[in-house]
């Protein structure tokens, strides 16, 4: 008998029958459909409900030395009923709907060739994965020798054997995606505070004043701990350095209120926020001293200058501190460091009011960027008069000065 599928594998076409043949004889009487079959007077419809039926099926299941619930005879019941043969076969072992099922396997081994292709080259439009497709096909089994589905089909079969690669859409996000481990993500256990923590940097789209004046991004570097998913030191710096991420561990390791200056940094005549309407300077220095203090252990990190240097390693020699390195282009290797810093950077940096977009904004609307992200990131992009560049068709396609 022809089942679901035959790519199935032989021994679940083999349960899925021995099913069909039980539930059969369980709801007419008879294991087959041939009305020659002498019906068994326990599974008799005219004679006994289907109550009555089920635990003398269960009966002979247990004999056979099968241990089947009745939840389950019910289940598969309900399915067989419903599906047919197809309910039977543990789910399990089907294999998703691709959406390419009806297309020639040539063609659609073609596209996946070429979605491959593309992981680290630029973005293309789907019509030029066409004319690549085309080729290849006359290249492997010659000029005609397979045709090409319409357009409308081959756009569906692109969707389909390119989903979630991004191929149409950003190359930078294709190559992040290509680099993702195709294995499944492992689980590192931690049984104590400090014993690995994770060190990782990343610029945020907020415009500050630096020490000398000007404006400009910045970056913010962070230790959290796996065990207790403590955030124990962040620095901000104009660029993450190898002082700055030793900097992180020394102020892992101390207490806030024991270091040089946390009184005189705590006074609220240093800030230019509206204090008056935050917690008092008592409630911040508890807040502060709650605070834990964890000794690291080993540190994982990227292979950034800053922490593949030696004034880095130093430091961890130092401090007896075991150094990892993490795999090249494997951000995997550090989930935590790198969503907790992607969550600051993304959730609490876009409230503020200096916030910029990744991408500088064009000159739109009379608004000129030195008016809303500050000069360091818009003089660059401004005509050396003033005025705004305008495209053919008249509207505002950026700014002159190239």
């Amino acid at each position: 008998m022809q089942l679901v599928d035959d790519a199935l594998a032989a021994s679940v076409v083999l349960r899925a029958e021995w099913w069909r043949r039980h539930l059969t004889e369980l709801l007419a009487g008879r294991p087959d459909v041939d009305a020659r079959t002498p019906v068994k007077a326990e599974y008799d419809p005219a004679v006994n409900s289907l109550r009555q039926r089920e635990p003398a099926k269960l009966a002979q299941l247990r004999e056979a030395g099968e241990e089947v619930g009745l939840s389950t005879l019910r289940r598969m019941r309900s399915r067989f009923e419903r599906e047919g043969v197809a309910g039977l076969v543990d789910r399990r072992q089907r294999k998703p709907a691709t959406g390419t099922s009806r297309a020639d396997p040539r063609v659609v081994e073609a596209i996946d060739k070429i979605v491959s292709s593309r992981t680290d080259e630029p973005t293309v439009s789907a019509q030029v994965l066409r004319r690549k497709v085309e080729r290849l096909l006359a290249a492997e089994h010659g000029t005609g020798a397979v045709p090409m589905p319409s357009r409308a089909t081959f756009y569906r079969l692109l969707e389909a054997v390119s989903t979630g690669q991004h191929l149409l859409g950003s190359a930078r996000t294709r190559r992040s995606l290509g680099k993702q481990p195709k294995r499944m993500f492992g689980q590192l256990t931690t049984a104590r505070p400090g014993e690995v923590m994770e060190i990782d940097s990343t610029p945020l789209d907020v415009m500050v004043v630096h020490d000398d004046g000007t404006v400009d991004r910045c970056e913010l570097t962070g230790l959290v701990d796996l065990a207790t998913r403590t955030l124990a030191a962040v620095v901000l710096r104009p660029s993450t350095k190898a002082v700055d991420a030793a900097l992180l561990l020394a102020r892992a390791m101390k207490p806030e209120l024991v270091r040089p200056g946390w009184s005189d940094a705590l006074r609220m005549s240093r800030s230019v926020m509206p204090y008056a309407s935050l917690l008092t300077l008592d409630e911040r220095m508890a807040k502060a001293a709650a605070k834990p203090v964890i000794v690291p252990e080993m540190v994982v990190s990227d292979r950034g200058k800053a922490f593949i240097s030696d004034n880095f390693r130093n430091a961890c020699r130092h401090l007896e501190i075991s150094f990892q390195p993490a795999h090249p282009d494997t951000p995997t290797d550090k989930p935590h460091i790198e969503r907790t810093l992607g969550s600051v950077a993304t959730m609490s940096a876009q409230d503020l009011l200096p916030a910029t977009p990744a991408v500088v904004p064009r000159c739109e609307a009379g608004i000129h960027p030195h008016e809303r992200f500050g000069p360091s990131t818009s003089s660059r992009n401004c005509s050396r008069n003033g005025s705004f560049r305008r495209g053919r068709s008249g509207r505002t396609a950026g700014c002159g000065t190239r």
